[in-house]
């Protein structure tokens, strides 16, 4: 019976039609379809928001199950290329056991991106997984739909103890969807611990940025950690909950200063250090970091390593170009607090601003600051953040180390 009601459903789909001469991109594989490429008629606008429709090229060959909303730019997010595909829980079963074997074999722990978006096949979906807690973001209406789906499909592939939606992401009001955050299923009791690097943390899933924790930097916070060992003198610029701070000080840096100025990301950070016993070596400081940093350069203060990874800049194409002062502003603040033969990092999260803007910026606050030097390492997101082959830009996180003379 189940079979049967799942036929019908897909056969009683809507089907849109792309316009002439704009239907290439989807047919050569990009998941995105934009609105000025579909045939807008009155019955496709008259869509519900999230509804799962039948994609077809102008001259009427299948292109897949997209979830369509008439009222975004980005009109059309593919799904699977069996436009008649059953986009149930059991489909979305399948892409979680796709995604979690794929995490299986990259990290030994249960703390990663378990699900990033359309590069995991779920357009419009993050999940990441502390343990037992699943923490999850919805950012379409389409996906808004299929939270019933998803957390029966969560626990059959998962069985999570607590699932949490946090559904507080700017994307959702463009998408004509309320911004919430709720526990879906079990109980936070506080700050959920986790392991990244053989060392503790705490993250707030329900209140802390984003689900808490920034899993993205993982394999950029190894390498910095291991560039200070032999007692460096470390600071950490925007240190949120700790991750580059607290991985510095077990690694054997001398002394810490990190700063933020939200009180409770730095509440988790001394937590941290407590927990890893390197709590002596490390200091945290409430402050605004430009000031700070300013402050402490016109003093004359240096340290062997720099870690500078801020919040994003650029959050529209509107901030781009406030957002590149600024990154040129924190190169040249960090610089200056960089000693000769020192180690500086500096990273953009902004998916707005480009790999080759960025490191533009960097090259030209080196140069306000009288500094040269070399760059040591190119990097990215880690693995648990992947990259849809058809969505380059999507490569959001862009950092870069430098050994500065």
């Amino acid at each position: 019976m189940v079979a049967r009601a799942a036929a019908a459903a897909t056969a009683d789909r809507p089907t849109l039609r792309l316009l002439p001469g704009r239907d290439k991109r989807a047919k050569h594989g990009h998941p995105w379809v934009y609105s000025n490429e579909i045939a807008m008629d009155a019955a496709a606008r008259a869509l519900p928001p999230g509804t799962v429709v039948a994609l077809e090229s102008a001259e009427g060959h299948a292109i897949g199950a997209a979830m369509f909303n008439a009222r975004t730019l980005v009109a059309a997010r593919i799904l699977d290329r069996d436009p008649r595909a059953a986009i149930d829980a059991a489909f979305l079963a399948r892409r979680l056991e796709r995604a979690l074997d794929l995490r299986a074999r990259l990290f030994d722990g249960a703390y990663y991106r378990l699900v990033h978006a359309e590069a995991d096949g779920l357009p419009g979906m993050v999940i990441d997984r502390y343990g037992d807690v699943a923490a999850v973001q919805v950012n379409t209406a389409g996906m808004e739909l299929l939270t019933p789906a998803l957390l029966e499909a969560l626990d059959r592939v998962l069985k999570p103890a607590c699932v949490v939606l946090r559904n507080d992401g700017a994307m959702r009001p463009l998408e004509g969807l309320a911004q919430e955050v709720r526990v879906a299923k079990g109980r936070v009791d506080g700050p959920v611990r986790i392991v990244e690097n053989a060392v503790v943390f705490y993250a707030d899933v329900v209140g802390g940025q984003k689900t808490g924790w920034f899993f993205d930097q993982r394999g950029n916070r190894a390498f910095m950690a291991a560039l200070c060992r032999g007692g460096a003198r470390v600071i950490d610029l925007y240190s949120h909950t700790g991750g580059f701070a607290v991985q510095a000080a077990m690694a054997g840096a001398g002394a810490v200063d990190a700063i933020d100025r939200s009180e409770p990301a730095l509440a988790l950070a001394e937590r941290a250090a407590r927990e890893n016993g390197c709590a002596g070596r490390c200091k945290f400081l409430r402050a605004e970091v430009f000031a700070e940093a300013e402050k402490r350069a016109a003093a004359g203060a240096q340290y062997d390593v720099v870690i500078a990874d801020p919040p994003a800049f650029v959050k529209s194409k509107k901030d781009l170009q406030a957002g590149a002062r600024g990154y040129r502003k924190l190169a040249r603040l960090s610089a200056r607090l960089t000693a000769p033969g020192g180690m500086m990092f500096i990273a953009s999260c902004s998916h707005n601003m480009q790999a080759e803007t960025f490191a533009e910026q960097v090259r030209r606050g080196l140069h306000d600051a009288g500094r040269a030097g070399r760059i040591l390492r190119s990097a990215g997101a880690g693995p648990d953040h992947p990259v849809h082959p058809h969505l380059p830009e999507t490569a959001y996180l862009k950092a870069l180390v430098l050994a500065l003379d």
